[in-house]
């Protein structure tokens, strides 16, 4: 058996309430940039609607997608659904699925800070180091105004724990 290669990460879907708040958040907070419009997709039968119900069964109706992409080129698709839901709180660790996306950014705590003053939330009272006295390591949960989990790191993954970590 042939090993695998590694594959790279492409983009990540988010739902979010309101696609213009998210867009809004998400480039002028994160500095993401805007790659496609907010763009309306109905089932009607065109392909990107087959496509669509082949990913959610028929009856979706409709709904709207933004798409952006970070520094590094990977790509973030932002979906408002007409049936979207906000849950009490968004963060079921122990469920099965996504329920967090990291980003990095050398200044931590200036990023935690402009998320909450964008209306997001810390959900750590401040950033925890990895190495304590030794490296400037460090890390801090967060959620996006819309009650996405995001985790910040202050260097790259591979730094952090080619150490182990913990």
């Amino acid at each position: 058996m042939t090993t695998p290669y590694p594959r790279n990460f492409s983009h990540i879907g988010i739902s979010v309430p309101d696609l213009e708040a998210a867009v809004k958040f998400y480039t002028e907070v994160m500095g993401w940039y805007l790659i496609m419009e907010p763009t309306d997709i109905n089932e009607d039968g065109s392909p990107i609607s087959e496509m669509c119900t082949d990913v959610f069964g028929r009856g979706w109706g409709s709904f709207r997608i933004a798409h952006l992409s970070t520094g590094d080129r990977i790509g973030v698709e932002l979906f408002q659904f007409v049936n979207q839901e906000n849950p009490e709180d968004n963060f079921e660790y122990w469920k099965t699925g996504v329920f967090h996306f990291c980003v990095q950014d050398p200044n931590v705590e200036e990023l935690a800070d402009k998320i909450v003053a964008a209306g997001g939330k810390k959900r750590m009272p401040k950033p925890r180091y990895y190495y304590p006295g030794s490296k400037p390591y460090r890390m801090i949960y967060m959620e996006d105004p819309f009650g996405n989990i995001l985790e910040i790191y202050s260097h790259s993954y591979e730094l952090i724990y080619s150490e182990g970590a913990y």
